[in-house]
């Protein structure tokens, strides 16, 4: 077998292998031989079929095995001698691949973009920036009132008063088409909230300054998409009797409050919400000071980039923007989408950081482990309440979906990593400021 190279130009590779005839026959052969023993066929005991005849039969399938085991072992070889690490799968054309016959030379070229060089960089020079924001007495109000208002009661209005949006009425209803009372279309002390939209469009507005104990008549139609085909786009009448008329009323903030969300008292109810607000803080500082480590990773570390893989990314971020601009179309049926300077500029920032903390990993044996990544599959699948078991199997018998969900969790680690051995100040900020600068990234 000879491999010459073909081309050596910045990161792109080329190579011709070169398999003798005899060499490949040499292979079948081996092959045969080893088979041998074990294949049946009529008129012949098993392990005594003549090779002539395995070579009929088997040949052609095993002439392919040869060539593909031969190339590939090339390749491995030439790999590990070189060092090189192709950015993509590597290209493989048979050159004489129509004209070839049994008992010829094999030709095959092989392209590729090698994975660049990546040079080494000083982590201590990064000086990063960590935002620090405590909880203050303000925000954990104010969380206590959202919490509040999801509990909220109703107390009955002054006798004679009218319901209003967001009032509470509670009913008894029985809907009619064309005369005639249908199925599922009653029920009895329904407690509605008006303006919630629990009831078909228009059905609320009609019962907006009904009184206790007085009958309405609400007319509506049932949209043409409603799930119950029989209904669909069909106008009905509602026969309503308003019993209570109820004014909404926020659950009052104390220690009973606090044990309907599994607190003890209110003091403990604060102190965990105290808890998870900086937690929530946390993770935004982290995401800012991520942002800034990159940042200065893309400033100060350059190589050169497979174009390849750079034009891939171009289309991938110039695809999702289009889908972004266009979130009615589904589909890829949209034509060709061209990439720009900015979509290139902005792919090239990917791809480069992306090889960049690969690499870091790679050295440092960075790895996601087994708890890390079931951990991942646990937080994903809650996505999908009911189908969890399913969304478990899909994962497991899809390499792809898994490393979409081992690829962040890899890069937070090495992000770690980096920032680690950094030059980190604390600073601390108000929870605007924070929230200002989450902004500020969300714009970039």
């Amino acid at each position: 077998m000879q491999v010459t190279e073909t081309l050596n130009d910045g990161l792109k590779r080329g190579y011709q292998i070169t398999i003798s005839g005899a060499e490949l026959d040499a292979k079948v052969t081996a092959k045969l031989e080893e088979a041998q023993p074990d294949i049946e066929m009529k008129g012949f005991r098993k392990g005594k079929v003549p090779m002539a005849m395995l070579r009929k039969t088997y040949g052609d399938r095993l002439i392919g095995e040869a060539m593909q085991e031969a190339v590939d072992g090339a390749m491995s070889e030439h790999f590990e001698k070189s060092g090189d690490r192709p950015a993509l799968q590597p290209k493989i054309e048979m050159e004489n691949g129509e004209t070839w016959k049994p008992g010829n030379d094999v030709v095959v070229n092989v392209s590729y973009e090698a994975l660049p060089e990546i040079p080494e960089f000083d982590v201590k020079g990064l000086k990063l920036e960590r935002l620090v924001v405590k909880a203050e007495d303000a925000a954990v109000t104010e969380a206590l009132e959202n919490l509040a208002k999801t509990v909220q009661d109703f107390a009955d209005r002054r006798k004679g008063s009218k319901a209003k949006d967001g009032d509470q009425v509670v009913i008894d209803f029985e809907g009619f088409i064309d005369g005639e009372a249908f199925e599922g279309g009653k029920g009895e002390g329904y407690p509605l909230v008006l303006g919630s939209g629990s009831f078909i469009p228009g059905f609320e507005d009609q019962l907006v300054g009904a009184k206790a104990e007085e009958a309405v008549e609400v007319t509506v139609s049932f949209p043409e998409n409603y799930g119950a085909a029989h209904l669909a786009g069909k106008e009905a009448l509602f026969k309503c009797t308003v019993h209570n008329v109820k004014a909404p009323k926020e659950a009052e903030i104390n220690d009973e409050l606090a044990q309907k969300f599994g607190a003890e008292d209110l003091a403990a109810l604060k102190g965990q919400i105290a808890e998870r607000l900086e937690a929530e803080y946390t993770g935004a500082a982290r995401q800012i000071l991520k942002r800034g480590l990159l940042d200065q990773l893309d400033d100060k570390v350059k190589f050169d980039l497979p174009p390849t893989l750079v034009e891939a990314e171009a289309g991938q971020i110039a695809h999702q923007l289009w889908h972004e601009e266009n979130p009615d179309h589904h589909g890829h049926d949209h034509g060709s989408i061209e990439t720009t300077d900015e979509h290139k500029k902005l792919a090239e920032r990917r791809v480069r950081l992306g090889l960049l903390l690969a690499e870091v990993g790679r050295k440092q044996e960075i790895e996601v482990t087994d708890a890390e990544f079931t951990q991942a599959v646990m937080n994903q699948a809650r996505q999908y309440p009911g189908q969890e078991r399913a969304f478990f199997e899909f994962v497991q018998q899809n390499q792809q979906m898994q490393q979409q969900l081992r690829a962040p969790i890899f890069e937070d680690k090495v992000v770690d990593f980096i920032a680690d051995g950094a030059e980190v100040t604390e600073k601390t900020v108000s929870k605007e400021d924070l929230e200002k600068a989450i902004e500020a990234l969300d714009q970039l």
